[in-house]
């Protein structure tokens, strides 16, 4: 498995985790609007997210280092673009849809707390659904 797949795998997993604990912590959510707590809650496992990606990413680096994994350069081909460009369009499709949805439950709710948890829960799901779409390709050998 490549550094590039490896990372993909980290920033996957690690978005699952950190997304799932904040979506378990504020849902269901009694508030019309989102609190201050839920915010704190957000910027600090974001914090999170950040450091468990670069300690990763530094973990996944030595360990290729030291297997000679990572002994030549890596230069992105017609395959790598191509599969970046179809993951990305998979991707963007599921935020496009959750962009909409945000926006009619937003015109139909008081408050702000289904707007904002909807469009950062379609956030979520669009990054994982490029990555995953990336993974697979990898695997499949597009």
């Amino acid at each position: 498995m490549s550094f590039q797949e490896k990372s993909l795998w980290l920033l996957f997993v690690s978005l699952i985790g950190i997304f799932g604990v904040y979506f378990a912590s504020v849902l269901p959510g009694a508030a019309r609007n989102v609190t201050p707590g839920q915010i704190g809650l957000f910027a600090a496992l974001v914090a999170l997210l950040v450091v468990i990606q670069i300690a990763g990413s530094i973990v996944l680096a030595a360990a290729g280092k030291l297997s000679g994994s990572l002994a030549g350069r890596h230069d992105t081909d017609e395959r790598d673009r191509f599969i970046g460009l179809t993951s990305t369009r998979n991707g963007s499709y599921v935020l496009v849809v959750g962009v909409c949805l945000s926006l009619c439950a937003a015109l139909v709710t008081e408050g702000n707390f289904l707007f904002t948890h909807l469009l950062l829960g379609f956030w979520v799901v669009a990054q994982l659904v490029e990555i995953g779409s990336q993974l697979f390709q990898y695997r499949r050998g597009a």
